[in-house]
């Protein structure tokens, strides 16, 4: 008589998920599920032939490696097990659609889930409760998303940290304490703050060699000299350009702009953080300015690379059509500026016009030189923006003079209080005298805060221009436009001038007192100007009889 063979024991594989990080560092969830687990199999008569671990990771998609991991051994040929279990459904998947459809794909295969906490059959009845249990799962996420993102931006509303990697430039440091929970803030990191002030320097006036820099020339710049990012890597174009492009620099972080697929949200959804300013708002809005302009979207690669000193900056009088580069001649010899709208649609476009490529350069460049870059004429174009400027910082040291005052008139009245105390005149346990200090320490602090911001501010200005400096900028400029290098001359000219109408018997010149500005204040005058500069802003020329004529 054949003796009774041993039933064979199913295989089973645990898997064990918790949501977020914060329950894998207090070790709450996972060795709970784990024992739990290892004791269901034990009590089934259950193989355990794997574990699959999934620290902090969310149950609302399948973007989980443990997961999918798990899903290939079950769904090989043959299955590397013949149970899948877990501590209750919403750890497999807390979205209905999902949960159906993993657990067919594992059916398919004869692996079947079980719950420890739901046991439930197979039948029509319990597929049906096990559905109307996922239903449950997912309402219960999102009633708990909706809850926490209510509550991070509440968090946010107040000015405190709600927590990811800080943005360079910036360090995370405790604030106050709140019950258990300790609230974070950001303050400037002195170690990596210099850094990000250098791009946005290195971006408007360049390194005293070259002109304003790219953003791929800023990374380049960067990782050739070994200042590398915060975790020791190289810079890239991405990291830079979100650096020169986020608002955070000048005291503005926006929390919550994106959802979780990356589309933006509306600017009602966006909590604007207050955080330490690490960049003038001033220097930040020309750099997105500079951005901007050179944008593919904005302006054609061939404005910024082209072989012609005027190129996207030339126009039609008559039409507004770009003035583009024709030649002639067997080897192409004769090189001429035509109104594009003309040489695309004919005579019915505009009735177009042509002037020699060399003609038109030299009676822009010659124009400049005599009558621009005069120290007398660029005296009284820039008269009123050097006046508003010298306002602007006088009043800027008189706030800064103001808070030095009221941080030393502060120090004043706690030294007379701690001489109060140590003659026995004032009682330092009376709550009121307490209070009084605390609060004079405040004030003293945070006018001392001020007055050192007031201060940076000053200085990130820079020295007011003077009348020798506009003389020297004079002269550097008309040298420095007759360089031979084309495009070397071609950066300098769009300083000065940002665009040029050539009409049937004048050529008007047209530039902004801004941009002229600022090139004069900056460290390396017109060194520093990069051929996307701002245009269509048609300032400086005084009268219609400043231009030249040509006939």
């Amino acid at each position: 008589m054949n003796a009774p063979q041993p039933a064979v024991k199913l295989r089973a594989a645990l898997y064990l998920r918790v949501s977020t990080a914060r329950q894998v560092e207090h070790d709450v969830s996972i060795p709970d599920q784990r024992r739990q687990g290892e004791a269901y199999c034990a009590a089934r008569g259950y193989q355990l032939v794997e574990t699959y671990i999934e620290p902090g990771a969310s149950a609302t998609n399948d973007r989980r490696p443990e997961f999918q991991r798990m899903m290939e051994a079950g769904t090989a040929k043959p299955a590397a097990f013949d149970v899948v279990v877990v501590h209750s459904f919403s750890r497999f998947f807390r979205d209905h659609f999902e949960l159906e459809f993993y657990v067919r794909k594992l059916a398919k295969n004869g692996v079947r889930l079980v719950s420890m906490t739901q046991e439930l059959g197979d039948d029509p009845m319990h597929v049906m409760m096990r559905q109307i249990m996922a239903l449950f799962d997912e309402y219960q996420s999102k009633e708990n998303a909706k809850h926490t993102l209510r509550a991070l931006k509440e968090n946010a509303r107040q000015g405190f940290w709600n927590g990811s990697l800080p943005p360079v430039g910036y360090r995370v440091v405790d604030a106050e304490k709140r019950g258990a929970k300790i609230k974070k803030v950001l303050e400037i990191d002195p170690l990596h703050a210099d850094t990000v002030r250098l791009m946005f320097r290195l971006a408007l006036e360049g390194d005293g060699t070259s002109g304003r820099m790219g953003v791929k020339a800023i990374a380049t710049w960067l990782n050739a000299r070994k200042l590398y990012t915060r975790t020791g890597g190289r810079w890239g174009v991405g990291t830079v350009h979100r650096i020169l492009t986020r608002r955070t620099y000048i005291g503005e972080h926006q929390w919550g702009r994106d959802y979780k697929d990356g589309t933006p949200k509306a600017q009602a959804e966006t909590v604007t953080v207050p955080v330490p300013p690490l960049i003038d708002r001033e220097t930040f809005d020309a750099v997105q300015e500079l951005l901007k302009s050179r944008s593919p979207m904005v302006v054609p690669g061939r404005t910024v690379s082209g072989p012609t000193l005027l190129t996207g900056i030339c126009f039609c009088a008559d039409c507004g059509g770009a003035m583009t580069l024709r030649t002639s001649g067997k080897a192409k010899h004769y090189r001429y500026y035509t109104c594009s709208t003309a040489a695309r649609q004919g005579k019915t476009g505009c009735k177009g016009r042509t002037i020699q490529m060399d003609r038109l350069d030299h009676l822009v460049a010659e124009h400049l030189e005599k009558r621009l870059l005069e120290p007398e004429r660029l005296r009284d174009l820039l008269a009123i923006h050097l006046d508003r400027r010298e306002e602007r910082d006088e009043r800027r040291r008189a706030h800064a003079a103001e808070l030095v005052n009221r941080a030393a008139a502060a120090e004043a009245r706690l030294k007379r209080l701690y001489d109060a105390i140590e003659s026995g005149v004032a009682d330092l346990d009376d709550p009121s005298l307490r209070t009084r200090i605390e609060e004079l320490k405040a004030t003293r602090d945070q006018a001392r805060i001020d007055a050192e911001r007031a201060r940076a501010a000053i200085e990130s200005a820079g020295q007011a221009v003077t009348p020798d400096q506009i003389a020297r900028f004079a002269a550097v400029a008309r040298r420095r436009m007759r360089g031979k290098d084309g495009g070397f001359r071609r950066d300098h000219l769009r300083a000065l001038a940002q665009r040029v109408e050539v009409a049937e018997r004048e050529v008007r010149i047209m530039g902004s007192r801004n941009e002229l500005l600022r090139v004069l204040a900056s460290e390396n005058g017109v060194g520093t100007a990069a051929n996307s500069v701002r245009t269509y802003v048609p300032e400086w020329r005084m009268g219609w009889d400043s231009n030249p004529r040509w006939a």
